[in-house]
This record gives structure tokens, sequence and C-alpha cells, in this order.
């Protein structure tokens, strides 16, 4: 299911029409994207857990040249499913 087809079936459930569903959507996940930045986690009881983690700067070597490299920190964003949502998806 791509994106289109996914806030057509949403508007459908929702009984909006696609317009405001794709506005909705949009909003949502611009908050969420804005939540990620400032470093807090968000908690969706009954599907799951999205965590912004910080790793580490690192050093990698590239195999081919066997050159050292050092990776700057970055922050990551973990997804864990929440128990009642992995039930239901089983």
């Amino acid at each position: 299911m791509n994106n289109r087809e996914f806030i057509a079936a949403l508007a459908s459930k929702m009984e909006m029409n696609v317009r405001d569903t794709q506005k909705m959507m949009d909003e949502t996940i611009d908050e969420m994207v804005n939540q990620f930045d400032e470093g807090n986690d968000l908690f969706f009881h009954g599907f799951g857990t999205f965590e912004v983690k910080k790793r580490n700067e690192r050093i990698i070597v590239n195999p081919s040249t066997m050159k050292r490299m050092l990776v700057p920190p970055k922050l990551t964003l973990n997804f864990k499913w929440s128990e009642t949502f992995r039930n239901k998806v089983k």
C-alpha cells in the first residue's frame, strides 16, 4: 500500500475527504519530526514507542583502502512495537 492508497483508505474510514485527510497526515508527521528534532520520544498506547537515541562518534575502517575514518555522533530513531500491536498483527 502506498501513501495515496493509505490516505484514501483512512479518509473513507473517517468519513472525510482525501484533501483534509492528507493535510491531517502531513501535520501529524510534521509534529512528530519536530518532537524528534527536540530529542523527545513518542509513546502511542497500543501501538509502540519511537525513541530518539544518540550514537557516539566512532572510528570505522574502509575495508578496500584500510583507511580509518571518524564517524561523527548522530541521532537515530528506533521503534519498538507494543505487545498489544504485536498480538494484533499476529
